[in-house]
């Protein structure tokens, strides 16, 4: 399995990103994925998540703002991010979990700041 996350940086707040992850080695279709963020000296907690069908779920403090969805032909699932706060300031990871197993990426920093 292997998840590679792209489209961090730094933006201003109100600003917006795209984050993506491109998945492999395991039939992308079948697995529900998720968007976590960690910030410094803080847990991982769950940002977005995305079903097999595309049924999503958010974080109270992410929805209205952000959107989660997957494109199945090109194994990938990204997240729009928009109106980001300093608050957002993370590494964003993608997952998702094989077999009791839970795989992350390597993480993409993103920065919200003047």
């Amino acid at each position: 399995v292997q998840l590679v996350e792209s489209g961090g940086g730094l933006v201003q707040p109100g600003g917006s990103l795209l984050l993506s992850c491109a998945a492999s080695g395991f039939t992308f279709n079948n697995y529900p994925m998720t968007w976590y963020r960690q910030a410094p000296g803080k847990q991982r907690t769950l940002v977005a998540g995305i079903s097999v069908s595309g049924s999503t779920t958010y974080a109270d403090s992410v929805k209205g703002r952000f959107t989660i969805s997957r494109d199945n032909a090109k194994n990938t699932v990204s997240l729009q991010m928009n109106s980001l706060k300093p608050e957002d300031t993370a590494v964003y990871y993608c997952g998702t979990e094989l077999f009791l197993t839970s795989y992350w990426g390597q993480g993409t920093q993103v920065t919200v700041s003047l």
